[in-house]
């Protein structure tokens, strides 16, 4: 999917996040990136989607993607995820949602782009590109009836 970069994620002074979202809107497609957050054992995978890539994708998917797994159910306690100041890296500013997990990346008060977890990703663009292949608009429709009904049966064939 897209294009893979590995970021280390120091204090929001270094640009290098800036840099990566930038690349996510130039190139249009989603970026893959791995975030090592300074003070944090493991790393976080996510993947970068341009604001109008994701609308596409969310058009033409037809449902919401699952968001829990199998044996998930079983927990105890739910964990709430902790509510955080907006982090801002350059021009751009990081709003993380409490529900979802998704994060809105914002440039100048407009969101350009999210970051999703990588299952999510995959399943919404796999679900949009499985539905819009499907689809033909009336006038296609239309002019293939039209093909079909001149085709010879298969008897007469």
């Amino acid at each position: 999917m897209g294009i893979r970069i590995d970021v280390v994620v120091g204090y929001p002074i270094n640009d290098e996040m800036e840099r990566v979202l930038g690349l996510a809107e130039a190139v249009g497609e989603p970026v893959t990136v791995t975030f090592m957050w300074e003070g944090r054992g493991e790393a976080e995978r996510a993947v970068l989607v341009p604001a109008a890539t994701l609308a596409l994708w969310e058009h033409w998917a037809p449902t919401a993607c699952p968001t829990s797994g199998v044996g998930e159910g079983d927990r105890a306690v739910v964990e709430e995820p902790e509510l955080a100041h907006p982090v801002e890296f350059g021009a751009f500013t990081l709003f993380r949602r409490r529900v979802g997990g998704r994060t809105a990346v914002a440039r100048g008060g407009v969101v350009v782009a999210e970051l999703l977890d990588p299952d999510e990703a995959h399943w919404l663009q796999e679900k949009a590109r499985n539905v819009r292949e499907g689809f033909m608009d009336p006038k296609q429709k239309a002019a293939f009836e039209e093909f079909l009904a001149r085709q010879a049966s298969l008897g007469e064939r």
